[in-house]
């Protein structure tokens, strides 16, 4: 009779921390995915539908993804995804859906994404709302921490002397580190001949010192832009996963502002 008191009490105390089940998000991007897992921790089950070394306007959808938004609790996306909405109101009209659409490559986006889906989390599993804030509340410490060293860095560097095109995507990360942004360009496929030969011109001009690129929109023309001005060629990650060094969005951050002080500090060096 006590070894089944003891099993008794052993399994009333078990089953609510074995029975939980995680929150199931979907997120369209290795950005909203990261952002997810860093806010929800154990208490979600994180499936991203588009790898980070994709652009998302060409990526093409699986069964798979299909069913992973029919089994969602919440679905993040970034606006320009048209096919979730149809997606979500055929297979789910009843999940928590969150459009957070804007840019995300710099601190205060970032961090108004991260706080949005605390907030989004927290209405999905009211029980762990306060760990939801507490680890959304960490994860807006270590971007604001590595913010404050990069713009020290910037400020060292005298990057407002240093004149960049950048491709569009990341326009305003370039401007934000203090870069002097002379013009921009779409992705590759958008471009031509002649918008090589414009950009060109207008480089000598101004007297440009980086071409910024996005891996994931093609960098074959920025690298043949840089070659004709002698520019420095950089590319940068809009994904976290995309390049070595870079799982997750802080270390995306610090990789792409590290690549920008290195391009510098070698245009500095040089004769």
């Amino acid at each position: 009779m006590r070894k089944l008191l003891l099993i008794a009490a052993f399994t009333a105390v078990a089953l609510p921390l074995w029975g939980a089940e995680p929150v199931r998000v979907v997120a369209t991007s290795a950005v909203l995915g990261n952002i997810a897992d860093e806010v929800g921790g154990d208490a979600v089950m994180v499936t991203v539908i588009i790898p980070p070394g994709f652009c998302p306007a060409h990526y093409d959808l699986k069964p798979s993804d299909l069913l992973a938004v029919a089994e969602a609790d919440l679905v993040l996306y970034h606006g320009f995804e048209p096919w979730i909405e149809t997606f979500l109101a055929r297979v789910n009209p009843g999940a928590r859906v969150l459009a957070l659409k804007g840019p995300w490559n710099t601190p205060e986006p970032l961090i108004a994404k991260a706080e949005a889906i605390a907030q989004a989390l927290g209405e999905v599993c009211p029980e762990e709302a306060e760990g939801f804030a507490a680890r959304a509340e960490d994860f807006v410490a270590a971007v604001r921490a590595w913010a404050d060293g990069a713009r020290s860095r910037a400020a060292e560097l005298n990057l407002a002397d240093i004149k960049a095109i950048v491709m569009q995507w990341q326009a305003g990360f370039a401007k934000w580190l203090g870069l002097e942004v002379v013009a921009t360009y779409p992705p590759e496929e958008r471009l031509s001949l002649k918008d090589l030969a414009e950009l060109v011109a207008k480089g000598r001009e101004a007297g440009v010192d980086l071409v910024i690129d996005n891996l994931q929109s093609g960098v074959s023309f920025g690298a043949k832009l840089a070659h004709a001005l002698g520019a420095v060629h950089v590319v940068l990650t809009n994904f976290p996963g995309a390049l070595p060094g870079t799982p997750d969005l802080p270390s995306m951050l610090a990789a792409n502002a590290e690549a920008v002080f290195s391009a510098v500090e070698a245009l500095k060096a040089s004769p």
